[in-house]
């Protein structure tokens, strides 16, 4: 099984880092293979409502999101990590995320997902929330934990000494193996959801 990790942080060593790390050894351990992928200090535009995705099952601006799109496809699992700026993920990060779960039109249906937040302080809610809803229109379960899926630091490093926060992390990731194993055996065993026909409305008509 694979996990594909988005580290959000601008900082390659940060407290962000220290969260991911803590899943990676779970993941490691339990022979799940994960790759994380560093975007927090990419350069990365936002979407442009350009609607060529919509033809192409791609977007428009070909750049790591492409790239990070084919990796997704072939994941079982999605972290996604971010520190906290103003109660809001990375905004590179969240670019990142509008275009990739709209341009890219393969199915995400039971796909585990965890977000992943750090802060100094607060905002940790928030930002949780907010990363959460790229999962839940996509029909991906969501992993949790024994505690929001968040750790607290300010310089870099701090957050090895939040000690419940790093037991967060690992309870996280292991609540989430036992998630894609249990979905893979139930494929096998019940198939996936039946589909309905797609239905848009809106607030107008």
């Amino acid at each position: 099984m694979k996990v594909l990790i988005l580290n959000g942080s601008p900082r390659l060593n940060g407290n962000t880092s220290v969260a991911v790390k803590e899943m990676e050894n779970v993941f490691a351990a339990e022979g799940i293979e994960y790759e994380t992928i560093a975007v927090g200090n990419k350069d990365i535009r936002g979407c442009v409502a350009c609607g060529s995705c919509g033809t192409t099952g791609k977007c428009a601006f070909d750049d790591i999101v492409n790239e990070i799109a084919s990796k997704f496809e072939e994941a079982d699992g999605l972290v996604v990590a971010s520190p906290v700026y103003y109660a809001s993920a990375n905004a590179t990060l969240v670019a990142l995320l509008q275009r990739l779960f709209y341009s890219s039109h393969f199915d995400k249906t039971m796909k585990v997902g965890a977000s992943v937040v750090c802060a100094r302080r607060g905002g940790c809610s928030a930002t949780f929330d907010e990363l959460n809803k790229y999962f839940t229109i996509s029909g991906m379960p969501i992993a949790s934990s024994q505690y929001w899926n968040s750790i607290h630091g300010g310089a870099p490093g701090d957050a090895n000494e939040d000690a419940e926060g790093k037991r967060t992390m690992r309870v996280l990731a292991k609540n989430m193996t036992f998630l894609m194993k249990s979905i893979a055996l139930g494929k096998e065993k019940f198939g996936m959801p039946e589909v309905e026909p797609k239905v848009f409305t809106n607030f107008i008509k």
